[in-house]
C-alpha cells in the first residue's frame, strides 16, 4: 500500500517538475549582445506628460520659461524646487511653451527634445540648461508574477527583466520563453513575444520598454492543469486516495 502511494505522489511530483532550461533566464545562445539603447530610447507620444524645467547663470532670465503661480514662489526655498512644471503632449503632438510657442515633440525622444529645446531657448538665455522627464512613464505587468500591477518609473531607461524585478520576479509557473509585450504606436496597438531564456532578448528592440507597455506572463501548461480543478482540489485529492485505498484493499484480498 505504501508503494501505491509513493508511486502515487511521485508521478504529481515529476509532472510538476520544470527543467533547468525552462527556467533560467538569459541563456548562452552564442550570439553577442549588441543592443544600444539610443536605437531604442522611448519616444514621445500624444498624452505623454513632460516635466520640463529651465536652468541658467542667471535665474532670473528662467523665470519666465518656469511656470509658477505666486504661492508656489512663496512656498519655494532656496534649496528647494517646491513646483515642477507639466506639459501635455497635445492630439498634435505638441506642448504650449511659454514664451516659445507650439513645440512639436511627439517622435522625438527626451534627448532629442532637450536639445530641440535648448536652441529655442538660446535666442532669450545664455547656455541654457534644460531638464525633460516623464511624468506619467508607467508599466503594467500581468499574468504569473509575484506582485502584478501597474508602476509609475520616475525615469524611462527600464528593461523588461527590470520592471519582471519591480513585480518581485515571476512565479515559477511562468512561461519564460513567450512573453507577451503589448504596445501602443502611434493609436495601434502592437503585440511582440520575448523568450527570455536566451541572452540574444538583449538585442530585441523590445528589451527596452516604452511608456504604457503591458507585459503579460502566461502560466504554464502545468499550472493550466491544475487551474482545472479550482477550489475543488481537495475534493479531487480525497476522490483519488479513497481510490487507492480501495484498490490497496482489493489487491491484499486477492493474495489472502
Amino acid at each position: 500500500m505504501k508503494k501505491i502511494y509513493l508511486a502515487f505522489f511521485l508521478i504529481i511530483f515529476l509532472g510538476s517538475c520544470a527543467s533547468r532550461k525552462e527556467i533560467v533566464y538569459l541563456q548562452d545562445s552564442k550570439v553577442i549582445p549588441d543592443n544600444i539603447y539610443a536605437q531604442y530610447a522611448p519616444k514621445i507620444q500624444q498624452e505623454d506628460l513632460l516635466t520640463i524645467l529651465v536652468s541658467a547663470e542667471d535665474l532670473k532670465a528662467t523665470l519666465p520659461f518656469n511656470q509658477q503661480n505666486q504661492y508656489q514662489i512663496q512656498s519655494a526655498t532656496t534649496n528647494d524646487l517646491a513646483f515642477k512644471p507639466t506639459y501635455l503632449v497635445d492630439h498634435n503632438g505638441e506642448i504650449d511653451f511659454p514664451v516659445i510657442g507650439k513645440l512639436k515633440f511627439e517622435g522625438l525622444s527626451r534627448l532629442e527634445a532637450t536639445e530641440l529645446l535648448k536652441s529655442k531657448l538660446s535666442k532669450y538665455i545664455v547656455n541654457p540648461g534644460v531638464n525633460i522627464t516623464f511624468a506619467n512613464f508607467k508599466v503594467t505587468i500581468l499574468g504569473e508574477v509575484n506582485r502584478p500591477n501597474t508602476y509609475t518609473l520616475p525615469q524611462e531607461r527600464v528593461t523588461v527583466l527590470e520592471a519582471l524585478g519591480m513585480a518581485g520576479d515571476m512565479t515559477i509557473k511562468g512561461v519564460r520563453d513567450n512573453v507577451l509585450l503589448i504596445r501602443e504606436k502611434n493609436g495601434v496597438k502592437e503585440m511582440h513575444r520575448l523568450n527570455l531564456l536566451t541572452d540574444s532578448v538583449i538585442n530585441s528592440p523590445y528589451y527596452y520598454l516604452a511608456q504604457n507597455d503591458v507585459i503579460y506572463v502566461e502560466p504554464n501548461n502545468s499550472q493550466v492543469r491544475n487551474s482545472r480543478f479550482g477550489q475543488d482540489t481537495n475534493v479531487w485529492i480525497s476522490i483519488s486516495s479513497l481510490l487507492i485505498t480501495i484498490t490497496a484493499l482489493i489487491v491484499t484480498n486477492i493474495k489472502n
